[in-house]
């Protein structure tokens, strides 16, 4: 690895903007916005997938591949993702730091609490959480009616067990008994507002607009009411920095926040971004999970809080995805089956739609595995070849940037000769049924959408709140385009379910649930820190 300073230097970062950490990591001071505010920026690449699978489809390793054989052509160029999350290292997931050569390193320290970013949130947000109930105990003069206090405590971790616990039990010291528990950091309205946040004003404007319950007679009470957002703010005003660190072949790289994309909005802080647009000519940037979740959230959420004018996407596709969506059993799709591949291709061709839909230039990418089948290559070229639609083969994993050259050669001619009269796929003044319904029926094929009658009381109070102008920020599953694991391929005639409404004040969004969406995960029966040990003073079985 080269030292931070020197990739900061070939970045165009001053050695008087980096706060280090050791020898190979850095933060970099937000102040560089300034600095750079009159130069041009760069172009963004969006990188999202098809829906993914269990085996993983490689998203993260294309976006650094990518990355790299952009700066081999002799571009500059910068690749921006978000943190990894310990509940999924230790999980089933594992880390998300790309793979084989295409990795950003040092993927121990990056998959293991890195800078304490998500720490850092996860304090600032059981600060909050203690804050409410201190008041509750000392008196209550803002009358919170325990009952309905909406905000959860957060923990870094899969656990099960904390989903739904009882507090303050043990007599009168402990205060006052309720209902409550907990969801993974990642899905804390802190981080979201952390990953949204222009500058510590932004910042404490923000958190201070958290909704954290009701009084007794139903006012909202926000986190400025029990005076939280300084001292949130200050837990976190090294955390706005983004990180710097480097791909395997020494180029720069940003990781930054750590929003889930199933449950928040899925994407690398749009501080980190900005930053790698006024940096590179290129910015590669991964959006979590599928286009109909990470890939659309993006584009409404992200890109709009941000300014962002999207280049161009890119749609990662793996011969074993398609293969599962197409009905092949998961035992048998690392055999050969053209069928099998074709049959899948509805699912990719619809996530292909999603993307084209904001009226962006699109390339479908085929992420290469070792023993992959020629044949089945060259017919899903073959077929993408005669629908007019632009398909490369990507080979980060095995090659790094060499590998995937065909892809960068593909992403540019993308952007110089396609059209691109990027949009957003809803307005924010229209209703939320009608920003719900749009973004269910044109991402994800529903044909109409139900509500419970617990997501009808709350979309009435949001109305009342006079917050229906928000973003839209759905929480549903990743492993189908609809709200029901089971419904591989490309699905129709269904209805999405809204099981309930949260309202993420200080994020700006409010998020329906759709379906069994848990936002604690549970670890499996074997999770991946049974496989992690430290030997000869190294970390050992990450992966």
């Amino acid at each position: 690895m080269k030292r931070i300073e020197e990739v900061a230097l070939n970045a165009g970062i001053e050695n008087t903007e980096l706060y280090k950490f050791g020898d190979y990591i850095a933060k970099v001071n937000i102040s560089l916005l300034e600095r750079m505010r009159n130069r041009k920026d760069g172009n963004l690449i969006l990188v999202t997938a098809m829906t993914p699978t269990q085996f993983g489809e490689g998203k993260t390793t294309t976006a650094i591949g990518l990355s790299d054989a952009l700066n081999d052509m002799g571009y500059k160029a910068m690749c921006v993702l978000r943190e990894p999350s310990l509940g999924p290292v230790f999980g089933v997931k594992g880390g998300a730091t790309g793979g084989g050569r295409a990795q950003v390193v040092p993927m121990e320290e990056i998959n293991l609490q890195f800078t304490g970013d998500i720490p850092s949130v996860q304090i600032a947000h059981n600060l909050l959480a203690a804050l409410i109930d201190n008041h509750l105990e000392q008196g209550n003069p803002l009358g919170i009616d325990s009952r309905r206090v909406v905000l959860r405590r957060s923990l870094d971790m899969n656990d099960r067990a904390l989903r739904d616990i009882v507090i303050g039990l043990g007599g009168k010291a402990n205060g006052v008994p309720r209902e409550t528990g907990f969801d993974i950091t990642a899905a804390s309205e802190v981080m979201a507002i952390l990953g949204l946040s222009s500058g510590i004003d932004d910042l404490k404007d923000r958190l201070s607009r958290m909704l954290v319950g009701f009084t007794y007679s139903g006012n909202p009470v926000y986190a400025k009411d029990v005076k939280a957002q300084g001292a949130m703010a200050a837990v976190l005003i090294n955390n706005i920095n983004p990180n710097l660190v480097q791909s395997l072949e020494g180029h720069p790289v940003f990781v930054h926040c750590g929003p889930f994309a199933n449950i928040a909005y899925g994407s690398a802080s749009i501080t980190s971004i900005k930053m790698a647009m006024k940096l590179a000519d290129y910015v590669v940037v991964e959006a979590g999970f599928g286009s109909d979740l990470g890939g659309e959230k993006f584009m409404d959420i992200v890109s709009r809080a941000g300014n962002f004018k999207p280049a161009g996407v890119v749609i990662v596709a793996t011969l074993r995805a398609l293969k599962l969506h197409g009905g092949i059993d998961k035992d048998k799709i690392m055999e050969e089956n053209i069928e099998g591949v074709l049959h899948g291709v509805p699912n990719l061709e619809k996530h292909y739609e999603n993307m084209k839909s904001f009226s962006v230039p699109v390339v479908v990418v085929l992420n290469k595995f070792k023993g992959d089948s020629q044949l089945e290559i060259d017919a899903l070229r073959n077929y993408f070849g005669e629908k007019g639609i632009r398909f490369a083969i990507s080979e980060a994993y095995e090659s790094g940037g060499e590998g995937t050259m065909e892809l960068a050669d593909a992403v540019i001619r993308a952007i110089k000769e396609d059209s691109n009269e990027f949009h957003y796929l809803y307005n924010l003044d229209e209703p939320l049924k009608d920003k719900i319904k749009c973004i269910s029926q044109n991402m994800y094929g529903a044909t109409g959408i139900k509500y419970t009658k617990e997501a009808e009381t709350d979309l009435r109070l949001i109305d009342k709140l006079g917050l229906s102008n928000s973003y839209v920020c759905m929480a549903k599953t990743q492993l189908s385009l609809s709200d029901d694991t089971k419904k591989l391929g490309r699905p129709k005639n269904y209805d999405i379910t809204i099981k309930e409404v949260r309202i993420l004040n200080g994020a700006g969004f409010v998020v329906p649930i759709c379906g069994e969406i848990m936002t604690m995960p549970g670890l499996p029966k074997i999770p991946a820190a049974e496989l992690i040990d430290v030997k000869d003073g190294k970390i050992v079985g990450l992966f």
